[in-house]
């Protein structure tokens, strides 16, 4: 596992949280969550991208593993990794934007840079 944050949750059910974050946020590219989910889910994208990065069919199999929908993995393997080939991670950043009004749950806007 990466992070150390339980964020309320079982370890099956938080795999599967941050799988599915994972996937949305290759999808489209910005993703709208809070602070403590957006900053757990960052090391994960990270990896994604690298894996992106080395192109080979082992380092898709293993991104196919984890994201959730075959065509973001496409995605990822023929827009996104390219567009970072010259750079040396830093692939995302995490935006705090206040407090959510029901639970004053502090938010965060995470996207691809």
């Amino acid at each position: 596992m990466f992070g150390t944050r339980k964020l309320g949750r079982t370890s099956d059910q938080r795999r599967a949280m941050l799988r599915q974050l994972t996937t949305d946020l290759l999808e489209h590219g910005k993703l709208e969550t809070t602070f403590c989910r957006a900053k757990e889910v960052q090391p994960v994208v990270e990896k994604m991208i690298t894996l992106g990065k080395k192109g080979n069919l082992a380092a898709y199999r293993r991104a196919l593993s984890y994201i959730t929908k075959e065509d973001v993995a496409n995605k990822l393997f023929k827009e996104i990794a390219p567009k970072y080939a010259e750079r040396n991670g830093g692939y995302t950043r995490v935006v705090r934007i206040g407090v959510r009004r029901g639970d004053a749950a502090e938010m965060a806007i995470i996207e691809l840079v």
